[in-house]
């Protein structure tokens, strides 16, 4: 069975590979930081890392973003996309009390999270909880298990469902997010393709230098995609971090590698002295949720 590392447990990341991958079909790893998650690939502990590198409202994890392209030579294999709702989560004061909300705001004094999250309840924190104490851990899962360890109910977490399950949590208040269309794009690296169901889409993702003291290399690269109506759907410039001023451009494009466009179009820009990484050729997947039948 082949072993997949991840943030965890109680996790999104790892909500989202058990819905996207299963529980059964694969063994899961769980770490406490991200550079734990990584290297856990890299040195062949686990076959596949599960990455969170972009969120609706925050756009891109550029540390994960930064893993990928500087620090290890690992592919991505998969990606999906997951809604995120967040529940502020604490040990219960009084059990099933009814207005544990009102009451629970009224006796936290900290709250430990992930960053990214914290930053996506702002407008709830503001307006319910503006005298607390913000922390921030290496995952929201840790944040619990801490809440559960401290024991204390002065002290809640920012955690998925599932956190407050596993940790056994009182759930205060629940999709506290400060947008309820809140999605993270996740993807798999690892050096071999996995065994995945049917996807309807195709990615590509590629790193892009341009030559120097080159005008107008930018304006030919997506020239070379433009006519060729090839859709990119993100580009995004980031430091190569060798000298101040010099970038690549991270571009995903809605086209595979097995197309003959695409293939056509990356040795039109390598031509004008680009440089080019293909970060990899991966199918794609989407959140569907259930619906009950009538």
């Amino acid at each position: 069975m082949k072993r997949v590392s991840l943030l965890g447990p109680g996790t999104f990341t790892e909500e989202s590979a058990h819905y996207f991958l299963g529980k059964d079909g694969f063994e899961y790893v769980n770490c406490k930081l991200i550079a734990d998650v990584f290297r856990a690939t890299v040195d062949g502990t686990t076959d596949f890392s599960v990455i969170p590198i972009e969120n609706t409202f925050e756009g891109s994890v550029s540390l994960h973003v930064d893993w990928l392209v500087h620090d290890v030579d690992l592919p991505i294999q998969a990606e999906w996309v997951y809604p995120i709702s967040i529940n502020l989560l604490s040990i219960p004061a009084v059990e099933n009390e009814p207005d544990a909300f009102e009451k629970g705001c009224g006796r936290i004094r900290k709250i430990y999270s992930h960053g990214v999250t914290l930053a996506q309840c702002q407008k709830f924190l503001r307006e319910h909880l503006p005298h607390v104490e913000l922390e921030q851990v290496g995952s929201n899962g840790e944040a619990a298990r801490l809440v559960r360890e401290l024991n204390d109910p002065a002290i809640a977490a920012l955690a998925p469902q599932a956190a407050g399950e596993l940790y056994r949590l009182q759930t205060l208040a629940a999709g506290v997010q400060d947008h309820q269309n809140n999605y993270t794009r996740f993807v798999l690296i690892g050096r071999e393709k996995p065994v995945m169901k049917t996807s309807a889409g195709c990615k590509t993702t590629i790193l892009v230098t341009l030559p120097e003291d080159y005008p107008g290399a930018l304006h030919q690269v997506l020239s070379a995609f433009a006519w060729r109506r090839i859709n990119l759907s993100k580009i995004e410039s980031r430091p190569t971090k060798k000298k101040l001023g010099n970038y690549f451009f991270y571009i995903d494009i809605e086209a595979s590698m097995d197309s003959v466009l695409l293939p056509a179009a990356l040795q039109e820009i390598e031509a004008i002295g680009c440089q080019v990484r293909i970060l990899g050729c991966y199918p794609t997947y989407s959140y569907e949720p259930e619906t009950s039948e009538v």
